[in-house]
């Protein structure tokens, strides 16, 4: 590809995940996703791909998602947040769309323009921020571990970790004024 780097964080040439993002400044939030593709141990790559500022690389990187062996792109974007759905119109490989904080609307803007997509073209959209981030890696790992056992085992064992913390809180004493 035309201008096209290997960016961030890429991990073996066996990618099973595209984390992408239409700027650098999305990093923020969207290294919430490769710190999750990292932690399991799945196959990614990050990248910048603007939908605005380099669409031909955009069109490109989704049209050879499949056959490069992607089974999922996330997707973070901020503002008008046109690259989760442009990509899922040239693909048929999940997008599911992380709304990146904006400025002045902080990322409400984005989410309302990644979760009104037209009937026929899907992108699973999260929560905005971080925590969408995060929950979009997961939601793919949860994907990809249908066909894996033994990353459906250490999910499994993610959830019972999550469960154990959870159960382990305590609450503070009441204060009075």
């Amino acid at each position: 590809m035309t201008g096209f780097s290997p960016g961030v964080a890429m991990s073996s040439s066996n990618v099973q995940v595209g984390v992408v993002m239409g700027s650098s400044s999305d990093w923020d939030t969207m290294q919430h996703a490769v710190a999750i593709f990292q932690q399991f141990g799945v196959a990614h790559e990050a990248r910048v791909v603007s939908a605005h500022r380099m669409p031909d690389d955009m069109f490109e990187y989704a049209a050879r998602a499949e056959a490069r062996g992607l089974k999922a792109i996330v997707a973070g974007a901020g503002g008008a947040a046109h690259l989760p759905g442009m990509l899922a119109a040239k693909t048929t490989v999940p997008v599911l769309g992380v709304p990146v904080p904006s400025r002045h609307l902080h990322g409400v803007d984005s989410l309302h323009s990644i979760v009104q997509m037209p009937k026929g073209v899907p992108v699973a959209t999260f929560a905005i921020g971080a925590a969408g981030a995060a929950n979009a890696a997961l939601f793919a790992v949860a994907m990809l571990a249908n066909d894996d056992p033994e990353l459906r085992a250490r999910l499994h064992a993610f959830r019972a970790e999550q469960t154990a913390a959870a159960r382990a809180m305590t609450l503070p004493p009441v204060t009075t004024a």
